[in-house]
């Protein structure tokens, strides 16, 4: 540490929880960050200004006019380019920090790649918007002995807590399965900006204290910003019988659990849903304020240009207008939920 950094940091070191021992932490630390959308922005911008210069960024999307709402890391500019997030978000910490050792990664986290993305790093900060890709986190995190924070977001209502491998339970004992039918995204339901720089400051505090290596009480801590306040309780044991943190297995890591996918046609991707039979019509009501939607108790046809989106009833899905498996996904989650 540098003089320059004394003084950059000297708010933080004057702080007895962090110091001048837990700031060389942070500055020694490598984080990876899932997700640069509206959790994941935050945290990057939290953690650079905190002193956490080599930061991991993925996504495989690109920076829209509606992102700008609650995604504060990005301008106008970001998003008339259509650049991608996790290049964008590199490019403005270099301009908070000209020591920014960001790495953007543009990619879909999967099985192949998350042993060479995430390979080296000390923790792991959720932002994506999907259980899938949550439980793929997990697996890993929990093989390789490494914390992540999970965090979600929609509405007014947002969902946080740490996942320390042998101290807490890990996602899979809290959720052994991921949840059934349709749920609510922000897409559909909207999201309060201020609810998302929330969540997103938990995971950052937590992640804070994880790094400089302070001892905390591990807690789900829920808030619900338009009527419902904050609540803590404290964070379940691990179980016994989980098939991760207590059976190790890692099913997703090795590629089963997650939604398979084929191509179907020319310029179509079929996704294959794990997750069960959809209720189109409650679908319906949900897509309708954003595009052209028909459907019956078969299957749903939704178009949101220049995508066309046919889901059936057993929750299988046709996304017209692209090859990309992981635009695909994206998309399936995006409309349909995780």
């Amino acid at each position: 540490m540098n003089e320059r950094d004394r003084d950059r940091y000297s708010r933080q070191i004057r702080f007895s929880g962090i110091g001048l021992s837990g700031q060389q932490r942070l500055l020694d630390a490598r984080v990876a960050i899932a997700g640069c959308g509206a959790l994941g922005s935050f945290q990057a911008a939290a953690l650079l200004r905190a002193g956490v210069r080599r930061l991991v960024l993925v996504d495989r999307d690109y920076v829209e006019l509606n992102n700008l709402q609650r995604q504060w890391l990005y301008d106008e500019e970001d998003a008339e380019c259509a650049r991608p997030k996790a290049e964008a978000a590199a490019r403005h910490l270099l301009r908070i920090d000209d020591q920014s050792k960001a790495e953007p990664v543009v990619a879909d986290l999967d099985a192949g790649n998350i042993g060479e993305i995430l390979d080296g790093v000390h923790l792991i900060l959720d932002g994506t918007d999907n259980f899938e890709t949550r439980y793929l986190i997990n697996d890993f995190a929990v093989q390789r002995g490494i914390p992540w924070i999970y965090g979600g977001a929609v509405g007014s209502y947002g969902i946080t807590m740490p996942i320390v491998p042998g101290s807490t339970c890990c996602f899979a004992c809290l959720y052994p399965q991921p949840p059934a039918g349709v749920q609510p995204t922000c897409e559909t339901a909207g999201v309060v900006n201020v609810l998302t720089s929330s969540i997103a400051s938990f995971q950052v505090s937590v992640a804070l204290q994880l790094l400089c290596e302070c001892q905390s009480e591990s807690c789900v801590t829920t808030i619900d910003l338009w009527g419902g306040g904050m609540r803590q309780r404290p964070q379940p044991p691990a179980r016994a019988d989980c098939k991760v943190c207590g059976r190790r297995r890692f099913s997703r890591l090795e590629g089963r659990g997650r939604v398979p996918i084929s191509l179907c046609g020319r310029n179509a991707v079929q996704i294959h849903s794990l997750r069960g039979p959809v209720d189109l019509l409650l679908l319906k009501k949900q897509l309708l304020p954003l595009g052209e939607v028909r459907a019956n108790e078969l299957a749903l046809r939704f178009q949101v240009p220049p995508y066309e989106m046919t889901i059936f009833h057993d929750g299988r899905a046709i996304v017209k207008g692209t090859t990309d498996a992981g635009l695909a996904r994206s998309l399936y989650a995006r409309y349909v939920g995780s």
